[in-house]
């Protein structure tokens, strides 16, 4: 359907390329902001089909279209987010949510990283935790595909250094070699400044940059460097895009709170005697100490942290159907038989948020199936140590990018988790090990 007479059109028509679109009304006031890879195609939308009341109560007042193309999608969604930003339009501020809309931070670190975080969350992080930030964006999944669309421009790396060896990204020429130790700080973080300056609108004048730097490395003979910077200049003027709004028509992705219920749980044992399942809370970012749990292992013989672990999430989770402890039992005490009905009331451990496990693959596969019998969905991830057991290994679900982003941002929350469990899990079991080797008091009299 076409756009419907009496609505005036920037000049008379839409074009079908990227750009942002601006809704006014009679009056001329901005009404709202939108990006799109079509322009044609995204603003006709509006009046194709059924919307939802609040888009309804929009199209209904929209008297006049503006439009700015840009020359990527990449660079629409860069400029709706600062002109959102900017002038605040009411449908904007109405659909806005500072449990969905996103920030692009940088890290202020050696080797800074990008990781995308909530409004909320970036509130509540410490003011000098980053160089800069961006947004707010309304798709995780559109700027993650912004950045990976950039990236061989601008080879960014989530790597930590002194690994010694390369990632999967340093083989595809996407990590500049942060984790092998091939490129310093200083020339690393001037890879990161032209891409925060892409981000704020700059991609012209990093193109200009990039030519002169090239220009400066052919005149020196070093060859090598010339080469690698036409390659960057090559791909940064030819951006592959299509991605970056794909999903933008899904709705927001499924929200995961950081700072509400973490449950970590940590195995400890030797050789399968006194075993034993931490269960450690975090809310808010800290410790929740009132709320640990620990669970002594009953069913399983012999070293099998894979199936200690299952019976703990089992027993936890089954607390759904059974009735809360009382204030003389704990959750590792059997329930007491009696010829009365139990009541069962509602569960007096709250549903997580987010669930931690110390461990790898196998592990995570062991809680997931125990969550699936219990027909839950709980965002699952696991630390495992790498393989040179120097540094640690995130395991979670790569294509779920909330999750992703959550785990970038918040590495060292989630670790914080791993080493409270790991330390309440040791120092229950040694104190079960301590009373076994206690001599036995001999009767009196």
């Amino acid at each position: 359907m076409a756009i419907p007479h009496g609505i005036l059109i920037k000049n008379g028509e839409l074009p079908p390329r990227p750009g942002v679109y601006f809704m006014r009304d009679a009056a001329g006031e901005l009404l709202y902001i939108g990006k799109a890879t079509s322009l044609r195609t995204r603003v006709g939308s509006y009046f194709q089909r059924p919307q939802e009341p609040r888009i309804a109560a929009m199209v209904a007042k929209i008297a006049r279209i503006d439009y700015e193309e840009t020359p990527t999608a990449v660079e629409a969604l860069i400029l709706e987010a600062k002109l959102i930003k900017k002038f605040q339009p009411p449908y904007n501020v109405m659909e806005k949510d500072d449990k969905s809309w996103i920030h692009l931070a940088f890290t202020r670190e050696p080797f800074p990283r990008p990781v995308l975080i909530r409004g909320h969350e970036l509130a509540r992080a410490p003011k000098r935790q980053f160089l800069k930030t961006f947004g707010p964006f309304r798709s995780a999944a559109a700027v993650q595909a912004a950045l990976d669309a950039l990236r061989r421009s601008f080879p960014w790396s989530t790597c930590r250094p002194g690994r010694n060896r390369p990632c999967f990204y340093r083989h595809l020429k996407l990590c500049p070699g942060v984790c092998d130790g091939s490129i310093t700080s200083v020339e690393y973080r001037k890879i990161i400044r032209g891409l925060m300056r892409v981000f704020d609108g700059g991609r012209a004048a990093v193109q200009r940059e990039l030519q002169r730097d090239m220009a400066a490395a052919s005149k020196a003979q070093d060859f090598e460097r010339a080469a690698a910077l036409r390659d960057r200049l090559r791909e940064l003027g030819h951006i592959r895009d299509v991605a970056v709004m794909k999903r933008e028509d899904r709705g927001l992705e499924e929200f995961i709170d950081i700072f509400g219920r973490i449950e970590g749980y940590d195995v400890s044992n030797i050789g399968g005697q006194d075993a034993v399942v931490s269960l450690v809370v975090f809310e808010d970012g800290r410790p929740k100490k009132s709320a640990y749990r620990k669970f002594r292992i009953r069913t399983v013989e012999g070293s099998n942290d894979v199936a200690m672990l299952a019976e703990a999430i089992r027993r936890r989770f089954s607390r759904n159907h059974q009735p809360p402890a009382t204030s003389h039992q704990s959750p590792t005490s059997p329930t007491p038989k009696t010829s009365k009905p139990q009541h069962l009331e509602p569960d007096s451990w709250p549903q997580p948020d987010l669930l931690l496990i110390d461990g790898g693959i196998g592990q995570l596969n062991a809680v997931r199936r125990e969550l699936e019998r219990a027909k839950l969905s709980i965002p699952l991830v696991g630390i495992a140590k790498g393989p040179d057991r120097k540094q640690d290994e995130l395991v979670y679900d790569k294509s779920d990018h909330e999750l992703a982003r959550l785990v970038q941002a918040f590495k060292h929350i989630l670790q914080q988790v791993r080493d409270e469990a790991h330390r309440f899990a040791v120092g229950y079991h040694r104190k079960l090990r301590s009373r076994r080797f206690l001599p036995k008091r001999r009767a009196i009299g």
